[in-house]
C-alpha cells in the first residue's frame, strides 16, 4: 500500500508522546501570549498593521513572481536599504522567509570542496542548509570556539563557520567575537543567524553582530528574520555587497522563489522605522526576560539564564512537558513546548517569550500559572 509506512511512524510517535497537532488561534485570543516570537510586541501595532495594508493597497496581494522577474518592487529595495543601514551592513537581500535566507546563505557560500563547521545547537534551517550545500559539514560542540579552531586546523581550503547568534532552544548566545577571531586565524568566513538577536540585542536592537563589533565586517554574513522582532514575515541576508551580488546570482531560494509579499515587506519596514524611533523596546525585552528568569528560579524552577528574550524552563519528560503546556493554556497562558526531536540534547522544555510590551502584572501572572500547573 502506498505510504503504508506512515502508519507505523504515527504509532511510534504516539508511543513516544511526540505527536504534534495544529491549533488555530482566534484573532482575539484571551490567552496571555508567551509563546510567539513577537519580542517587541509589534505584530499588532497600528503603524505596522497600516504599513502592511498600505503596501497591499499599493502593490497588490502578492509579489507576482520571483525577485529576478517581477517580484522586486521599490518597496523591497527600500526595505533592503534600511535593513542594511540599521544593522551596519553594506548590503541586504530580502527573502520570502528566514528559512529561505538561511538555506541561501549556507548553500551559496559553501560550494564543492569547502568545509562547513556547524554548531551542534544550530536551528533546523542552518542544518538543512548544511545538508544541501556541496561542501563537507563537520558538526562541533555547542558554543565551543576551541572545537571550531580544531576543525579549521584540519582543513586546507575554503571554509565557513555557521552558527546561530542566539540559540532558539535555551536562548543562550554564541561567543561571536571569539568565533570571528577563530575564523580569521584560518581565513574562514562566518555566517550567523541573528533571528533571535535582531531587535533585542545591540544598540537599539541592531543585533548581536553589531553588539560584538562585527557589523560591516567583510568576512561576516548575517541572516535575519522579519517575523520575530519586526512582527511581520520574511527574511534577509546582510553582508558585503559582493556576497549579496553572489546570492542574487547563485542562491536557489532567491532565484526560484516568489518574492516576499508586499504587505509583509511594508509591515517589516514600518516596524523597523518604529524601532528606530523607540530603541528602548530592545532593552525592555531583555529586562522582561531577566525578570521572568529571576522569578521562575526563585520559585524553584530550573530555568536557563537568558542572553536575549528566550527563557527556557526544563520539564521532566516529553509527556509532562506537553501536559504542562496544555495546563498552562487551560489556565489562560500560552507557552511554547520544545521536545525531541526539536531539541538537540533530548531535554524537554517550556519555552517562554519575553515581550517588550508585557506588564509587571502579566509577568507575575505568567510565573504564577507556571508554578500552579507544574507537573
Amino acid at each position: 500500500m502506498a505510504f503504508g509506512w506512515i502508519d507505523e511512524q504515527a504509532r511510534l510517535r504516539r508511543r513516544a508522546g511526540l505527536v504534534r497537532t495544529l491549533r488555530p488561534r482566534p484573532a482575539d485570543s484571551p490567552l496571555l501570549d508567551l509563546a510567539s516570537n513577537d519580542y517587541l510586541g509589534l505584530a499588532h501595532h497600528p503603524d505596522v498593521v497600516e504599513g502592511a495594508a498600505r503596501a497591499a493597497r499599493t502593490w497588490g496581494g502578492g509579489a507576482t513572481g520571483s525577485r529576478l522577474v517581477t517580484g522586486t518592487t521599490e518597496l523591497h529595495t527600500e526595505l533592503e536599504r534600511e535593513l542594511a543601514e540599521f544593522s551596519g551592513s553594506e548590503a541586504a537581500l530580502v527573502f520570502s522567509s528566514g528559512y529561505a535566507a538561511n538555506l541561501a546563505a549556507v548553500t551559496a557560500l559553501a560550494p564543492h570542496g569547502s568545509l562547513i563547521v556547524s554548531d551542534a545547537g544550530n536551528h533546523a534551517s542552518l542544518i538543512d542548509g548544511c545538508r544541501l550545500a556541496r561542501g563537507t559539514t563537520q558538526v562541533v560542540g555547542h558554543a565551543d570556539p576551541d572545537s571550531v579552531r580544531k576543525a579549521l586546523q584540519t582543513y586546507d581550503g575554503p571554509a565557513v563557520v555557521v552558527s546561530d547568534t542566539v540559540f532558539s532552544v535555551d536562548g543562550d548566545a554564541a561567543p561571536l567575537a571569539v568565533l570571528a577571531e577563530a575564523c580569521r586565524e584560518h581565513g574562514a568566513g562566518l555566517v550567523v543567524d541573528d533571528a533571535h538577536g535582531l531587535g533585542v540585542l545591540g544598540d537599539g536592537g541592531r543585533g548581536a553582530p553589531h553588539a560584538a563589533g562585527l557589523a560591516g565586517a567583510d568576512d561576516v554574513v548575517v541572516t535575519v528574520t522579519l517575523s520575530k522582532s519586526l512582527g511581520s514575515q520574511g527574511g534577509a541576508v546582510l553582508g558585503p555587497a559582493r556576497v549579496i551580488d553572489h546570492l542574487v546570482n547563485a542562491a536557489r531560494t532567491f532565484i526560484f522563489d516568489t518574492g516576499l509579499a508586499p504587505a509583509a515587506a511594508g509591515a517589516a519596514l514600518s516596524a523597523l522605522r518604529l524601532l528606530r524611533r523607540e530603541p528602548e523596546r530592545a532593552a525592555r525585552a531583555r529586562e522582561v526576560a531577566a525578570e521572568l528568569h529571576a522569578r521562575l528560579t526563585a520559585a524553584g524552577h530550573e530555568a536557563v539564564r537568558p542572553d536575549a528574550a528566550v527563557v527556557s524552563v526544563r520539564a521532566p519528560s516529553p509527556e509532562e512537558a506537553v501536559q504542562w503546556a496544555a495546563d498552562c493554556r487551560t489556565a489562560g497562558l500560552s507557552v511554547g513546548c520544545f521536545r525531541p526531536p526539536s531539541v538537540p540534547d533530548g531535554i524537554s522544555r517550556l519555552r517562554l517569550t519575553a515581550r517588550a510590551d508585557l506588564s509587571e502584572a502579566q509577568i507575575e501572572r505568567a510565573v504564577h500559572v507556571i508554578g500552579e500547573t507544574r507537573p
